[in-house]
């Protein structure tokens, strides 16, 4: 997808997204958290973060073709507009 970046946390097993946890960003628009919700459907959830709660020092970037299926399949819809 094009100009989306995706974070996710740097996880002391050092397995990114080990957490399950992705932040996402396209082209400079605000920037959303990212979980599974393994309570309901195991669908893919997000929320939008205030800019307060977005700190880049303690992400990492991750790669879009690392990104499991089925959240790739959700920032597709997400981002489709």
């Amino acid at each position: 997808m094009h100009n989306l970046r995706v974070h996710t946390n740097s996880v002391s097993t050092g397995t990114p997204g080990a957490d399950g946890v992705f932040y996402s960003q396209r082209a400079g628009g605000p920037h959303y958290r990212w979980w599974r919700d393994e309570t309901g459907l195991g669908r893919w959830r997000f929320t939008r973060l205030h800019p307060d709660e977005w700190n880049p020092k303690i992400l990492s970037p991750f790669h879009q073709e690392d990104i499991p299926a089925a959240l790739q399949a959700r920032l597709a819809e997400h981002y489709m507009w």
